[in-house]
């Protein structure tokens, strides 16, 4: 079992998630400002697994100790599973969460209540030696509002509605967000096994 995991992200939001998660185990959660790390990993790969184990590969080979990256999208039915592996630049590049909202709102506005299923998918990727990295996976469905709630959360939480709830991802308190959403399943899966099993040879 490992004693520290670094986080590779400078997203302010995913760590403070992710820390919370990782709270009740003896893992210790470091991030790149821990460790005097400034680097921003492009994401380009076409598929959430590319875009994490670029990220895991890179900070690892600067880092050397035992690194997780993941990646998230939305994918909504109606727009053909669209923003995916694009939600955070679905606006274009360096745009604010609300601009990646209101443009798939704008997407929506004609797509009726009972047509806006949605998922969203972490894709974690734990890189823990040289050319050693295993995946988990996460998947929270749902369905996309037409107008934003909330206040907490980032990214599309205002937006979507998760399936057997009534608030969104940004009206729920963060304790029950970490019971349901996609990146909690994910790192739910990871953290098992990091405290279930020894690292793979």
């Amino acid at each position: 079992m490992i004693d520290k995991l670094l986080i590779a992200t400078n997203n302010k939001d995913k760590v403070r998630e992710i820390r919370k998660l990782f709270e009740s185990s003896n893992i210790e959660i470091l991030t790149l400002k821990d460790l005097n790390i400034e680097i921003e990993v492009e994401e380009d790969k076409d598929t959430l697994e590319g875009n994490a184990l670029k990220k895991a590969e890179e900070i690892w080979k600067i880092a050397r100790i035992p690194c997780s990256a993941d990646d998230t999208g939305l994918f909504v039915d109606a727009l053909n599973g669209s923003p995916g592996v694009y939600s955070s630049r679905y606006a274009g590049e360096n745009v604010t969460y609300a601009d990646n909202r209101h443009k798939l709102l704008h997407n929506l506005k004609k797509v009726a209540d009972g047509n806006r299923k949605a998922r969203f998918k972490t894709c974690v990727c734990f890189y823990y030696d040289e050319n050693k990295y295993l995946f988990f996976e996460g998947v929270c469905e749902g369905k996309i509002i037409g107008e934003e709630r909330g206040e907490k959360g980032f990214g599309y939480d205002a937006v979507f509605l998760p399936d057997g709830f009534n608030k969104t991802f940004a009206e729920l308190e963060i304790d029950v967000k970490n019971r349901i959403s996609h990146r909690a399943k994910a790192f739910e899966k990871f953290k098992e096994y990091l405290t279930e099993f020894n690292l793979p040879e």
